[in-house]
């Protein structure tokens, strides 16, 4: 899957997230429905199950794909905001008081989480970007 350093990259972004979702190793461990073998396999970068990758996406609240996008080097896509209503569980994300380009960026992302459950992280990235160059290139942000 990834290289030890890649590995050693996803150990450090999870350990972080957990403690600033103010979880202990038990309760995440209890929430992803995985050995505590398991995730501490995880924080030490070591490889686990692809499986497992994805029960730590839903615990540390993030779009799936995000560890294999860690792994990779990018960055999480993060989930915030209200549960959605009616949509399995989908969090949305506000978008903040920042430059349009990054509000849109964020609404994208929030969308495409809110009413699909198959795109990756990866993925979302690439439609929030793609959505942002055209309106850019419409003129209609700048």
């Amino acid at each position: 899957m990834a290289s030890p350093t890649d590995l050693t990259r996803l150990a450090h972004h999870v350990e972080h997230r957990r403690l600033d979702l103010r979880l202990s190793r038990a309760a995440a461990v209890k929430a992803a429905g995985m050995s505590k073998d398991t995730w501490m396999r995880v924080e030490r970068g070591q490889p686990v199950r692809e499986v497992n990758y994805a029960k730590i996406d839903k615990v540390l609240e993030w779009a799936p794909g995000s560890c294999l996008s860690v792994a990779a080097g990018q960055e999480p896509v993060p989930l915030t905001g209200e549960l959605a209503p009616g949509h399995y569980g989908a969090k949305v994300t506000e978008a903040p008081d920042v430059d349009a380009a990054a509000a849109v960026q964020r609404s994208v992302e929030s969308a495409s989480i809110a009413v699909t459950d198959h795109l990756t992280a990866q993925e979302i990235r690439d439609l929030s970007a793609r959505v942002v160059a055209d309106l850019k290139k419409q003129g209609i942000i700048p």
